[in-house]
């Protein structure tokens, strides 16, 4: 099977590692074990639940306890409508797997995680794509949604908060989405990864899973709660759709590891002290970049209502790719080119990450625009 490279985790795995400031970086700044442990009111005890723990398989679709603490993320949601996998980025791989055959059509809101695209291409699929516009403010033009989709549609995928814009789709036009949807039974894929650090309000913003019955939510530890290095994630779907996926996930996964069970469970049951403190974060960061942009005349955007990333389009006459090398080159900052996500002329900054090096990143940004020609 032939497939497209793809772009943002090439460009993330050549730099990420050997750079002086990342604000490339799409996570919330990680916590610590420690940190963990303190907001669930374990410190020292923890050890005491690991070290009793028998290191087999476990549950294979995931503890009853893990699946139960990810259903209550989700309105009307019970354990037997979640299955656990590798991260965000193994659900949307076995949805893919599960759902696409040779013919089928997807339509795609475009930018998004590649993902969403390549694999049903790879997999023979046509993929339509609906490109968000910046002067719409990066949200779907549901009349051209509707207008894309056809009796052959299979799904309809989006990422919200949008990923890299931060745009984020409201209740109602997620009901529309899925009632375009509906018209021809088509399934609605949402990478939801961002859900709980928008802009305002406490609250989960609205999921698919929660709206339709053939809407299919896909979330992870790794971005909105801040534990990339668990690689857990999940999908929440109908039960005869998650039957399908089992079949597929049978042969890639068998279970995840059982501490990372342990340790996601345990998050997602103090999950509001974990989302204020990532909240916190995000919204301070956000503040700052805002802050920052006003001083810079060469740089526009769309202010993002949520997640960590957005999209930053340059006044200069290069590429993203070289705009971001030599900026990393130069001043040893790293952002992710717009390229990547085929929006050109753009860079894709994170806001998410440690003060510090966001700070970094924004002072050796503005020194760099000013090296610049006009």
């Amino acid at each position: 099977m032939k497939i497209e490279p793809f772009g943002i985790e090439m460009w993330m795995n050549e730099h990420e590692t050997r750079c002086l400031h990342n604000a490339a970086e799409s996570c919330v700044d990680s916590v610590t074990l420690a940190e963990l442990t303190a907001m669930a009111g374990k410190t020292g005890v923890l050890m005491d639940e690991l070290l009793p723990l028998k290191l087999t398989y476990g549950a294979i679709q995931g503890s009853a306890r893990l699946r139960r603490a990810i259903a209550a993320l989700y309105r009307g949601r019970t354990e037997d409508e979640v299955v656990v996998t590798h991260g965000a980025i193994g659900a949307n791989a076995l949805l893919y797997q599960t759902l696409i055959e040779p013919g089928d059509e997807v339509v795609a809101v475009v930018p998004t995680y590649q993902q969403h695209t390549s694999i049903p291409e790879s997999q023979g699929a046509e993929v339509k794509r609906l490109v968000l516009r910046e002067e719409e403010g990066y949200l779907p033009n549901l009349d051209e949604l509707a207008s894309l989709v056809t009796p052959r549609t299979r799904l309809i995928s989006l990422t919200n908060p949008n990923n890299p814009t931060g745009a984020l789709i409201d209740e109602a036009s997620l009901r529309a989405i899925a009632e375009i949807a509906a018209r021809h039974d088509a399934w609605v894929i949402c990478d939801e990864v961002y859900r709980g650090i928008n802009q305002t309000g406490d609250d989960l913003s609205p999921s698919i899973a929660e709206i339709s019955d053939k809407g299919v939510a896909v979330g992870s530890m790794s971005k909105a709660f801040a534990l990339a290095g668990l690689r857990l994630g999940w999908i929440v779907a109908p039960p005869e759709l998650l039957h399908r996926v089992m079949i597929h996930r049978d042969y890639d996964t068998i279970s995840v590891g059982a501490i990372d069970d342990h340790l996601a469970a345990i998050a997602l049951e103090n999950r509001d002290a974990l989302l204020a403190r990532n909240r916190d974060v995000v919204r301070t960061n956000l503040a700052r970049l805002a802050t920052w942009m006003e001083r810079e005349p060469r740089l526009s955007w769309v202010r993002p209502a949520g997640g960590t990333v957005t999209l930053l389009r340059y006044d200069a006459s290069i590429g993203s790719v070289e705009f971001c090398t030599r900026l990393l080159e130069k001043t040893g900052v790293l952002l992710a080119p717009g390229a990547a996500f085929g929006v050109e002329g753009t860079v894709r900054i994170g806001f998410g990450n440690g003060a510090a090096a966001l700070a970094g990143g924004l002072e050796g940004l503005s020194r760099f625009l000013r090296s610049l020609p006009t």
